[in-house]
């Protein structure tokens, strides 16, 4: 019988919890902006945003690496501020899931708040709704299933999250083992066992969350389906 440690489980699920809000709101808020708004370079802003989604992990990994190491711009900021360092802890692994994981949702929110007739927003600013009132009873309700979507897509991508998370936050038992971490390492020390248990528990969880998806989004089509119908 296997004697498992569940520390990657919990701190998998933990990281991939706190950096799916913060990509929600974040990613939520962003979107709508550039949604509404053109402006010069709002296609390069875009395409640094969505870059993460196409870049390997572990040049998004090194990125984040120059940036919050003991030479880089934020590590040396947070260094003499704060006397803090980001590089090999759990706050590394938020960061990298945080950065894979927000272009995902950055997509899904973009195409939600694009998806309606902007029109409908600006009949209620006429009729003198403030912008937080329009967005929180008009964009956000019609905007949730695409939104929806993204937070789920976004928690599976934090949840399985390995090669920035190795390249800025290391390999340390119950500080940074997330469950992607403790395959490769388990395959690594040879525990084929340890490895098939753990890739079972992420798979389970990957298709748990993909799973649920698909059935909210045939419920939801339903649904809308049948009022267009009355």
């Amino acid at each position: 019988m296997l004697d498992v440690n569940y520390s990657p489980l919990w701190l998998s699920l933990k990281t991939a919890t706190i950096a799916t809000v913060i990509v929600f709101i974040v990613g939520m808020f962003l979107a709508r902006l550039l949604a509404r708004n053109s402006f010069f370079g709002k296609s390069v802003i875009e395409a640094i945003i969505l870059l993460p989604l196409v870049l390997p992990p572990t040049v998004v990994g090194f990125g984040l690496l120059y940036l919050f190491g003991k030479n880089g711009f934020l590590g040396r900021l947070l260094l003499d501020l704060f006397e803090f360092q980001v590089v090999f802890s759990w706050y590394a692994v938020i960061i990298a899931a945080v950065v894979v994981s927000f272009p995902l949702m950055y997509q899904s929110a973009s195409a939600a708040f694009k998806q309606f007739d902007e029109n409908i927003e600006n009949a209620a600013y006429t009729m003198g709704a403030s912008k937080w009132k329009v967005f929180r009873t008009i964009s956000f309700p019609l905007a949730w299933p695409g939104l929806l979507a993204g937070l789920v897509l976004s928690f599976a991508r934090a949840l399985g999250e390995f090669g920035a998370t190795l390249m800025l936050a290391g390999y340390i038992p119950n500080v940074t083992d997330t469950i992607p971490l403790a395959i490769y390492f388990a395959v690594e020390s040879g525990n084929m066992e340890m490895a098939k248990f753990w890739v079972l528990i992420i798979v389970s969880l990957g298709f748990t969350a993909i799973l649920w998806l698909n059935w909210w989004s045939k419920r939801h089509m339903m649904r809308y389906t049948e009022r267009r119908g009355k």
